[in-house]
């Protein structure tokens, strides 16, 4: 087992390397300093004095341990990202393990800034991206879909929308790396029905060509 997780981690960091979208490093790293710590505003985060950095500043522990898939969707996104391991700032990578309950879902959502390689570990997964808007007002978005089993690996590009289903009886996990250190993610149902303060009801009406009633419904799923 635990080799197959190392396995897993060592491609989805090669791949990672190799696409990261994020500006290249001007110098061996730059350890982001939090948020609440900085006095100033900047594309990423500014730099910690590299003669306070350390090892733990390079290091995240608990990957090995599933999240709690006790909600709604039925999954759990554990993100190793710049806010949570300091030392990702400027090295353009991240990483995420996703949990599923049997029949659990990620639901459809886009990483704004980032690629993304799954690669799964146990489970089976039923996975899918959709292309932007064609050029042709005629042609209808694609979808791309497939059915995922352990060792598998799926890429869904940089931006597009894109979900993971579990379709077996038992609990799924899988490992994911994204090409950025703060890939982002917007939800397309919670973006859409749940934004503060809510999207005008008549763009809503509009766009998606139903009831007032049927929005006002999905709108309250999302208070």
């Amino acid at each position: 087992m635990a080799v197959r997780i190392l396995i897993s981690v060592l491609i989805i960091s090669l791949f990672s390397f190799t696409y990261a979208s994020d500006p290249a490093p001007l110098q061996d790293f730059c350890v982001a300093v939090k948020d609440n710590e900085a006095k100033v505003f900047v594309n990423g985060k500014i730099c910690k004095d590299p003669n306070m950095v350390s090892a733990d500043d390079f290091f995240f522990p608990g990957l090995n341990m599933p999240g709690n898939t006790s909600n709604a969707q039925g999954s759990k996104v554990t993100p190793v990202n710049v806010n949570q391991l300091p030392g990702l700032n400027t090295l353009g990578i991240s990483l995420v393990r996703i949990d599923y309950a049997p029949y659990g879902l990620n639901p459809p959502h886009t990483h704004p800034r980032a690629t993304e390689v799954l690669v799964v570990v146990e489970g089976t997964l039923f996975v899918g991206f959709v292309t932007s808007n064609p050029a042709d007002p005629n042609v209808k978005n694609k979808l791309f879909t497939k059915t995922l089993y352990p060792g598998d690996v799926f890429v869904f590009p940089e931006g597009l929308i894109h979900f993971q289903f579990n379709v077996g009886k038992t609990n799924a996990f899988v490992f994911a790396g994204l090409s950025s250190q703060n890939p982002g993610v917007i939800t397309i149902a919670n973006a859409v029905f749940g934004s503060d303060p809510p999207i005008n009801l008549d763009v809503l009406t509009k766009a998606f060509q139903v009831d007032a009633n049927v929005i006002k419904y999905l709108q309250a799923q999302f208070k």
